[in-house]
């Protein structure tokens, strides 16, 4: 289970075209994997999203990526954090997972999500639909997915799919957990309950405790072991030796996004992240930890590209579940 992934949601990096763009992310996943990380995740989208640049910056389709970052990785987990259900037909998504974990011989893990981004939705012709429709879609979706990774044929009448007796040969090497992003109390959480194995909370740092108590809840009245769970939060870090070159290199990342136009735009996306040195950001990712939280799922956005930073995050953060 995830307890210190490490995401991958930037592929636009200073000096880095297409022909070195693998190499560049593939030197992030081996320095996770040789620091203490147990997960590697990248982002399913095809537009960068809104918070960390613009439309047109580079992302890669997360399966693909996937695949061939189980050829140059051995221990960690391969996960989208987190796929979108709206992206591909339940049969399809199961099929690419399973094929994950075979090539990555039993290391494949299912994050999935309802979908978000409607720009992406619009642009490349993916029906977006309604709030409704989507989780509507997503509960669907995992009727079918969880029952095909976990050897079942299902067979589903449903209001957006349709499946009878659907089969996944070969099946997983392994068995794959699933993951659910997001922190909705009414509906994400609830199917956390029902469904996974794992929740990624995306939430304030003041609103963990409630969505654990939620989360407990939904357990409870579903006849879930609520201790059954690894629940994980997602974090923005920008980590360096010193406090001064953290602040450095997240002030200059975040320039080189083209989305900050004043200085209060850039101290508000400052107050985001988890930074500083590896004392300071050991702090609050520690803090985490005190809130209920079994551990993290950490980016780098700004300075990831970096592997020695990766290497520092992993280190100061697997000392604290050590």
């Amino acid at each position: 289970m995830t307890r210190l992934g490490y995401q991958i949601p930037n592929f636009t990096y200073p000096g880095v075209g297409p022909d070195r763009l693998f190499e560049a992310i593939a030197a992030q996943a081996r320095a996770a994997e040789a620091n203490g990380f147990d997960t590697v995740l990248v982002m399913d989208h095809f537009y960068q999203l809104p918070m960390i640049g613009t439309p047109d910056q580079y992302m890669l389709e997360c399966y693909a990526l996937l695949s061939a970052l189980a050829r140059e990785t051995r221990t960690v987990r391969l996960s989208a954090l987190v796929t979108g259900n709206t992206y591909r037909n339940p049969t399809l998504l199961a099929k690419a997972v399973t094929t994950l974990d075979i090539v990555s011989e039993g290391r494949g893990q299912l994050g999935i999500g309802a979908g978000w981004f409607e720009l992406e939705h619009d642009s490349l012709g993916f029906e977006f639909g309604t709030f409704t429709d989507r989780f509507e879609k997503l509960e669907e979706a995992l009727q079918i997915i969880v029952p095909m990774l976990r050897g079942e044929r299902p067979t589903l009448d449903g209001a957006h799919y349709r499946v009878r007796e659907a089969m996944n040969e070969p099946p997983p090497v392994s068995r794959v957990p699933v993951m659910i992003g997001g922190g909705g109390e009414k509906k994400t959480l609830r199917m956390v309950a029902q469904y996974a194995d794992e929740s990624n909370l995306i939430c304030s740092f003041e609103d963990i405790p409630r969505k654990l108590d939620v989360l407990a809840a939904h357990c409870e009245r579903l006849g879930r072991d609520r201790g059954e769970i690894t629940v994980t939060g997602q974090v923005g870090a920008c980590i360096a030796p010193t406090r001064e070159q953290a602040e450095a290199e997240l002030t200059e990342g975040l320039a080189r996004t083209g989305l900050f136009r004043d200085q209060a735009a850039v101290d508000a996306a400052k107050a985001r992240f988890v930074w500083g040195g590896p004392d300071e950001v050991a702090e609050r990712l520690a803090a985490y930890l005190d809130a209920g939280l079994d551990g993290w799922t950490i980016n780098l956005p700004l300075n990831g590209h970096v592997p020695e930073r990766v290497e520092l995050l992993g280190q100061t953060a697997s000392a604290l579940l050590a």
